[in-house]
């Protein structure tokens, strides 16, 4: 499987652990390439960006509907090999459903969670948007597709972005969405019951406050299923990285791995 990674490297000798992003549904790659690959870098990190198969510059896929969570693990742990050592894992949504999925069966150096699907499941998200669009929800269920619950730059704003995010941010992220998998969706509707991870893994979990996807309580339920207290934005939406105030996620999660000696 050829698989996009968009990587950021600074310009003198770099830390020793890498970062690996991972993307929610819809995006790639480049969600990250905005704002956080070169911040990073710029603080000494070398930043990679994984589009997962079927996304962004990866290889395409015959029927993205019927991809599996098994599929996107995949290529986050051939990703990582490609790195040559372990890396603090960041995932957003559903990536960070994903990066969940890894902690079953490797060990990153550290994991962030960027409001992630929680380990209760979708349901709570599916709801919020079924009550906000009733009609979209349901046409996505027939077609087995999301793409109507964004259908258009106003939907996909009013989920994703603030209100201040220029309209040409929005319509250019807009233009670069991908049709995402059906399956994963339904996979993460189910509550992830698996064994709890090593605590010895450190672990940074944020949320948004105005977040219209994933609540503040599931960002601190996510938190508690690691053991740790969840940090929340109250002014961010759900496009953490993608905000024009987005450098102070980037910030905390650099105070964070610096407070671990990452």
């Amino acid at each position: 499987m050829r698989l996009e990674i968009i990587s950021e490297k600074p310009a003198s000798t770099p830390r020793p652990v890498p970062l690996l992003f991972v993307h929610g549904m819809g995006l790639a790659a480049w969600c990250w390439s905005e704002h956080f690959l070169p911040y990073f870098s710029r603080h000494g990190y070398e930043a990679h960006a994984l589009s997962l198969r079927g996304h962004g510059g990866s290889e395409r896929c015959d029927d993205m509907r019927w991809l599996s969570l098994k599929d996107y693990l995949a290529d986050v742990e051939e990703a990582v090999s490609h790195l040559g050592r372990p890396p603090v894992l960041v995932g957003h949504s559903m990536g960070g459903r994903v990066v969940q999925e890894y902690l079953e069966r490797q060990r990153p150096a550290a994991a962030v969670l960027m409001a992630s699907v929680p380990p209760t499941g979708l349901f709570g998200a599916t709801w919020r948007i079924f009550r906000r669009q009733p009609v979209d929800a349901i046409k996505g269920s027939l077609m087995m597709n999301m793409k109507p619950i964004v259908e258009n730059p106003l939907k996909f704003r009013e989920l994703v972005f603030s209100s201040d995010v220029p309209d040409e941010v929005v319509s250019s992220c807009y233009a670069r969405l991908n049709e995402d998998s059906y399956r994963v969706y339904l996979e993460m509707l189910v509550p992830n019951l698996k064994k709890k991870e090593p605590a010895d893994i450190p672990m940074l979990v944020l949320g948004a406050g105005k977040d219209m996807i994933m609540s503040e309580k599931d960002v601190h339920k996510t938190g508690r299923r690691y053991g740790v207290a969840a940090e929340i934005f109250p002014d961010m939406p759900h496009g953490m990285m993608l905000e024009d105030g987005c450098l102070k996620v980037a910030d905390r999660i650099i105070s964070w791995l610096d407070s671990h000696g990452i």
